[in-house]
C-alpha cells in the first residue's frame, strides 16, 4: 500500500516494507547489505514526525539587523548640488504615496479602455518599446545622430512618446516592467535624461511590487550608479534629483 508520503515523493527503488521482527532486527547494528541499509532508511523515515516545530527561546534571540548595502560605483555630488535630507524623504514619501495608489487602483485602471491610437509593442520588441516612451523625435533622432530634434507642437504621441498614463502601466505584469526597466536603462546608459525617459522610469519603479527579485535589484544599482555618474557633470536636472530618490525604495 502506498504511503503518504510516497504520494509527494515517489518510490524509485523497489524495496519491501520490513515487518515488525525485521524492523527490531535492524535496529540492533549496522546493514549487512543494500537491502537492510534501505529499509533501516525507510524504517527511520517512518519514525519522523511529520510536523516539526522549532523551540526558540526569545532570549536568545538577537536584535533586529539591518543591513546597508552600498551601491559601488556611484559617487557622490558635487558639493552645492546635493539637496538636503529633509528634501529627500519629502521625495521618498511622495514617491511612497504613488506606489500605493497605483497598487490599489491597478484593477481598475486595468479594465480601461486604450484609444485607439495605443498600440503596446510585444514582450521581445525592445526598439518598438523604446520609440512607444520615448517617441520617434528622441529615440530615433538619438539613435541617428547622436542629436535630440525639438518636439513638435501638435499632440502627436508617436513622434514624442506615449507618457505612463495609469491606464498603459495598470496593465504591465512585473514581468513586463522588469523588461520595459531593463530596456529603458539600458538605453540610459548610452543618452542623456530626458522628460520622457524620467517620467517612464520613475513611473516603472512605482509599479515594482515587494519583495524585489534579484533581477530587480541589479536594475535599480544599474541605474542609481548612472544617475550619480550625470548628477557628477555639469549639469544636474531636477528630474533627475527626484529620480534618484525614488530608488531607495
Amino acid at each position: 500500500m502506498r504511503s503518504d508520503v510516497e504520494d509527494l515523493m515517489p518510490r524509485l527503488l523497489p524495496i519491501e516494507t520490513a515487518n515488525k521482527t525485521e524492523a527490531l532486527r535492524l535496529n540492533e547494528g549496522a546493514p549487512r547489505n543494500p537491502q537492510e541499509y534501505l529499509r533501516q532508511v525507510q524504517l527511520e523515515a517512518s519514525l519522523c514526525p511529520e510536523v516539526v516545530v522549532a523551540q526558540i527561546d526569545p532570549m536568545k534571540l538577537r536584535k533586529a539587523q539591518t543591513v546597508n548595502a552600498s551601491v559601488s560605483g556611484c559617487q557622490a555630488a558635487p558639493e552645492g548640488l546635493s539637496p538636503s535630507l529633509g528634501w529627500q524623504r519629502q521625495q521618498v514619501a511622495n514617491f511612497s504615496d504613488v506606489r500605493q495608489s497605483i497598487a490599489k487602483h491597478r484593477r481598475h485602471w486595468s479594465t480601461q479602455t486604450l484609444d485607439e491610437n495605443v498600440v503596446m509593442p510585444k514582450l521581445s520588441d525592445e526598439e518598438g518599446w523604446k520609440t512607444f516612451c520615448l517617441g520617434e523625435t528622441v529615440y530615433k533622432a538619438t539613435a541617428a545622430s547622436g542629436t535630440h530634434l525639438e518636439p513638435s507642437s501638435a499632440l502627436d504621441y508617436s513622434k514624442m512618446g506615449f507618457p505612463p498614463f495609469l491606464s498603459i502601466v495598470s496593465r504591465l505584469n512585473q514581468t513586463t516592467v522588469l523588461a520595459l526597466l531593463e530596456i529603458l536603462v539600458g538605453w540610459f546608459e548610452e543618452a542623456e535624461l530626458v522628460p520622457q525617459l524620467g517620467r517612464w522610469l520613475y513611473a516603472l519603479l512605482a509599479c515594482l511590487e515587494k519583495p524585489l527579485i534579484p533581477e530587480a535589484h541589479s536594475i535599480i544599482r544599474q541605474l542609481a550608479r548612472r544617475c550619480a555618474s550625470v548628477k557628477c557633470g555639469v549639469h544636474c536636472t531636477f528630474d533627475l534629483t527626484i529620480l534618484s530618490c525614488s530608488l531607495s525604495f
